[in-house]
């Protein structure tokens, strides 16, 4: 809110090359809320991939768990008005990657009632193969 105040004070004084350098931030500051959003949904959306991976099963609340999360990072993405998204699939991947070890200290408190260290839970699921795998369920949201 802080920074529209000074937008329009910007404005106002017709400082518009100060304004434009906002105008820049304010954006900024918005696509780094929409990342972390949808970080903290690829957690979720890992959690339950790997627990489905490690157990070789996946229960109804784990199934809304993953479609909830990918609706949420699918929503959370894209323009409304100016249509397309904010980051692409590859940055979407590379998301999954740094969130994958939260993931994995997560799921092994889940997986297998919590008896694993996450050390252990991560030799037995293939962290690319998962990582895909989220990648193909958002690619393919409807």
């Amino acid at each position: 809110m802080e920074e529209l105040l000074e937008l329009k004070k910007l404005i106002y004084k017709q400082d518009f090359q100060n304004a434009l350098l906002l105008i820049d931030e304010i954006e900024e500051m918005s696509k780094e809320d929409k990342i972390n959003k949808i970080y903290s949904y690829c957690i979720v959306l890992l959690v339950h991939l790997i627990k489905q991976s490690a157990e070789m099963l996946s229960t109804k609340s784990w199934q809304v768990s993953i479609d909830l999360a990918v609706d949420r990072i699918q929503r959370t993405n894209k323009r409304r008005k100016a249509g397309g998204t904010y980051i692409d699939i590859p940055e979407i991947k590379e998301i999954l990657g740094q969130a994958y070890r939260i993931a994995m200290k997560e799921a092994s408190l889940e997986a297998f009632g919590g008896v694993y260290e996450s050390e252990t839970l991560a030799g037995m699921v293939n962290s690319a193969v998962i990582i895909d795998h989220a990648i193909s369920l958002i690619q393919n949201y409807n």
